[in-house]
């Protein structure tokens, strides 16, 4: 009998073995409820923009490790719906997906296997009718900046918009977060049939969902990146030689430095990947650019005397630079370009050390934005 109890208690160790394992594994999973495709572990996904008024904005799927094969719209496939018009912005926070729809006008939450769980629909709201543009993660809530001057801090679980704050700028575009601030773009304005450009970036108090103060910088701001406690800001300043790249010092009482040029840049470990792509639009719809692609050293306050890529494709340099992202994993970094409304556009990936991978269909039109799952 004390044979058969020891061996009986030795099975059950085991099984309680196998049982701690399986939940162990469980942990490292994502959560991929509700998907019709068997998906890797390790996973990219672009956004592509589509063009406005088309409703052809979707997401592609990628497969870094080349175990499944590329989806180009697998928001499509899983959803059985368009995404809808004009994609506009799309992060990953707390393995899910959100992403604005700007033509649309609404906020998805999106499982790891691109599955909808939840969205809103700004659509009926007065104070956000204009437009959901860009979005930001911060302590379990979603903030979106609207046309109209608006905004909104957003329930990250439930979508509730749960505070609002009007009358802030006019149009505004991109959003980062630094240090509990909340910064957003404030591009411009219409009076009739002209466009008013603006020098402006808000800065909100994000504890107590606040207006702090406003920020003097180049005219038309645009996009904004955050790294190391300091906001990267692209401003399409049309009377410049090209867009220009300032830096918002958050720890340094805000102070706005001037970078140089930039139409695209990818924040990652300390470093900025810059392109500075001008184009040509005089003989439209053929377009043609000249890319200068280089680093900014956040840390050390320098700039790269030379490009980043290694072997990249003699096209690239001449190409329209519509996106550029890193994987924070391993370091890889995805250029995205654009054939306008007419093609779709096409994915260039590169190792850490700029070293050129390959080249692939990103599955629809203007990819603007990229997030990784690993």
């Amino acid at each position: 009998m004390k044979i058969r109890s020891l061996l009986l208690g030795v099975l059950c160790m085991l099984a309680l073995s196998v049982s701690f394992s399986s939940c162990s594994d469980d942990e490292q999973s994502w959560d991929d409820s509700g998907s019709k495709i068997e998906l890797p572990y390790v996973r990219a996904y672009f956004l592509n923009e589509g063009t406005m008024g088309q409703n052809n904005a979707g997401i592609a799927f990628y497969a870094p490790n080349k175990d499944k094969d590329f989806i180009g719209d697998i928001y499509k496939a899983q959803n059985k719906a368009s995404l809808g018009d004009t994609g506009q912005d799309m992060i990953e926070y707390e393995d899910c997906i959100y992403v604005s729809v700007y033509g649309s006008n609404y906020l998805a939450k999106l499982n790891a296997a691109c599955v909808e769980q939840a969205r809103v629909s700004f659509i009926d709201d007065a104070d956000l009718s204009a437009g959901v543009r860009s979005i930001a993660a911060h302590d379990g809530y979603i903030y979106a900046s609207f046309y109209g001057g608006v905004v909104a801090k957003i329930n990250a679980n439930t979508l509730k918009v749960e505070k609002k704050l009007t009358g802030h700028g006019d149009n505004l575009e991109g959003v980062a977060i630094c240090n509990d601030m909340l910064y957003v773009a404030n591009a411009y304005k219409n009076e009739g049939v002209n466009y008013i450009y603006h020098t402006e970036v808000l800065v909100f108090d994000l504890n107590s969902f606040s207006f702090k103060e406003t920020l003097t910088v180049a005219s038309n701001p645009n996009k904004l990146t955050e790294d190391d406690d300091k906001a990267f800001l692209i401003s399409w300043d049309y009377s410049a030689e090209s867009y220009v790249l300032q830096m918002i010092d958050s720890k340094n009482n805000n102070k706005v430095t001037n970078l140089g040029y930039a139409t695209h840049v990818a924040a990652e470990n300390d470093k900025l990947y810059c392109v500075d792509s001008r184009v040509d639009y005089s003989s439209w719809p053929e377009v043609a650019a000249v890319n200068t692609f280089y680093t900014y050293d956040v840390k050390a306050g320098t700039k790269s005397s030379g490009s980043f890529l290694k072997n990249a494709p003699e096209e690239l340099g001449t190409a329209v630079v519509y996106m550029i992202a890193v994987n924070d994993s391993n370091g890889d970094i995805y250029i995205g370009t654009t054939g306008h409304s007419d093609v779709n556009g096409d994915i260039y990936r590169f190792k850490n050390d700029g070293t050129y991978m390959e080249k692939f269909d990103c599955g629809g039109q203007n990819p603007n934005s990229a997030v990784f799952f690993n």
